[in-house]
């Protein structure tokens, strides 16, 4: 572990989708000018679903009305976020042999098996499938996206989240996929905001980092405004 290396942390509670991927572009560009340093985005959505780079449609195989649905430019199928589910956003630049894809998704598995455990639910993984698993029941999703090497889209992990609308979509076009949570797991006394406690020190454990420094939701939110205000001045 690097003594030098600090995790930011933000908490940005319940955001509309196309707003945070707004905010995480502009924390890409900011990571890749060397602004800002590491960040954990830890954060809600409102009901939505969303559909990887080159996600199959007929994934989606009922349209939920007041339901937005997304294409993003992440890897993955079709999946739904939703209240009750933490959803985490790692802005990190990856370096040296840390520039591995692969090693990059099993990592974040890592992090939330290691996460799980602490809350007494034995979570692994499945062979040949991205993500993480109670039994053959799907725990959490991962759908990621990387430019020139800074990370951006990350994990879903689902906490007390409405399982039924997942009822909605083949999820990550796994035919038969039983989609399940904490709470479903025997931890409904688990909150959102307890399970990111855990998912903070696990993933600052897993990716080497010797301190977590809590970052004010304000202060990203005025990067985002701050860059718009750019590009207006511009015109």
């Amino acid at each position: 572990m690097d003594a030098s290396r600090t995790l930011g942390v933000a908490r940005l509670g319940a955001v509309d989708y196309a707003r945070a991927l707004e905010l995480q572009q502009t924390m890409v560009a900011a990571r890749t000018a060397g602004t800002i340093g590491d960040v954990l985005t830890l954060l809600e959505h409102p009901h939505v679903f969303t559909l990887g780079r080159g996600a199959d449609e007929r994934f989606l195989t009922h349209r939920l009305p007041g339901v937005p649905i997304h294409r993003v430019s992440r890897g993955g199928q079709v999946t739904y976020h939703g209240p009750g589910q933490l959803i985490a956003y790692p802005i990190l630049r990856l370096d040296g042999p840390e520039r591995d894809v692969t090693r990059y998704l099993r990592k974040l598995e890592a992090v939330m098996i290691a996460a799980l455990a602490r809350a007494g639910i034995a979570a692994g993984r499945r062979a040949g499938m991205t993500g993480v698993w109670v039994g053959p029941r799907k725990l959490a999703s991962i759908g990621v996206g990387i430019r020139r090497w800074i990370t951006l889209h990350g994990f879903a992990l689902n906490v007390t989240t409405d399982l039924a609308y997942f009822d909605a979509i083949v999820p990550c076009g796994i035919a038969g996929c039983q989609m399940t949570s904490v709470a479903r797991e025997g931890r409904p006394d688990l909150s959102v905001a307890r399970v990111a406690d855990l998912i903070a020190q696990a993933f600052a454990d897993e990716f080497g980092y010797a301190a977590i420094a809590p970052i004010p939701a304000a202060s990203l939110w005025d990067l985002l405004e701050s860059t718009a205000d750019g590009c207006e001045a511009q015109k």
